[in-house]
Parts: C-alpha cells; sequence; structure tokens
C-alpha cells in the first residue's frame, strides 16, 4: 500500500508484545519498503543485534512529568541502557530505511544519543515550536 501511495522507503513494524515501536522484549515483524521499490519481511529480536533483552513491563511510563524526565535523560545519553537500548533500536531502524540494514545503524544510533545532539536537536524543535505557536 506505501508504495502504491508514493513512499520510497519505509518499514511497517509489529511487535508480539503489542508495543508500536520496536522491542527489547521479544520478536519484532518488519516489512520494509527499501529505496529500490523491493520489498522484504523479517522478524527481528533486538538480543541478536547485541540489545539486551528485557520484558516490557520494565519500559513503561508514567505521567507527562515523568516521561519528559525519561526522555531528557534518554536524549543526553544519561539513562540506563535498558531504556535506551529502545530507543537505540528505534532509532537504527529508522535510519536504516535507506540502506536496510539495522544492524549496522547500532552504533551510530548511541553514538548520537551519548552525545547529546538527539537531545539538541529536540531543544531547536521545541524552540521553533514556541515561536511558530506564539506568532499564531
Amino acid at each position: 500500500v506505501l508504495k502504491e501511495l508514493g513512499c520510497k522507503s519505509a518499514m511497517v513494524i509489529h511487535s508480539n508484545d503489542g508495543l508500536d515501536e520496536l522491542t527489547i522484549s521479544g520478536l519484532n515483524k518488519i516489512t520494509h519498503l527499501k529505496p529500490d521499490g523491493n520489498i522484504s519481511s523479517f522478524d527481528l529480536v533486538a538480543s541478536d543485534l547485541g540489545l539486551e533483552s528485557q520484558p516490557s513491563e520494565t519500559i513503561t511510563g508514567g505521567s507527562i512529568s515523568k516521561n519528559l524526565q525519561i526522555l531528557r535523560e534518554i536524549l543526553s545519553g544519561k539513562s540506563s541502557n535498558l531504556l535506551s537500548n529502545t530507543v537505540v533500536l528505534n532509532a537504527a531502524a529508522a535510519m536504516a530505511t535507506i540502506d536496510g540494514n539495522i544492524k549496522n545503524k547500532i552504533d551510530e544510533a548511541r553514538t548520537v544519543l551519548l552525545s547529546g545532539a538527539a537531545l539538541n536537536t529536540l531543544d531547536k524543535l521545541v524552540t521553533i515550536s514556541q515561536k511558530l505557536s506564539s506568532n499564531t
């Protein structure tokens, strides 16, 4: 369907634990529309990529303020591997929509988190969003 709608590259993801993202807690099913138009489907388990597996209950959020605190800790590289591994896995998948190799993007995604670049990008987005909303 995405290909028919003109999408050039995408991943459709289903995690067996019911989360709406790739998970480190079990099996993920991925269908990848590659830039060359080919479509492939495969299963992915985070531990196969060197990421520690954890039950999904250990990564659930809480209140809005608690979730914001957790997000800022993850994006600044100051959170536990347990939380950051989920973000690393999903970031690697997003980057891999171009070349299709999630495993090769794990280190790059982790480097971005540890460098603080992800938090800087979020802060810039917040600033721009606030400026735009004050102009309306």
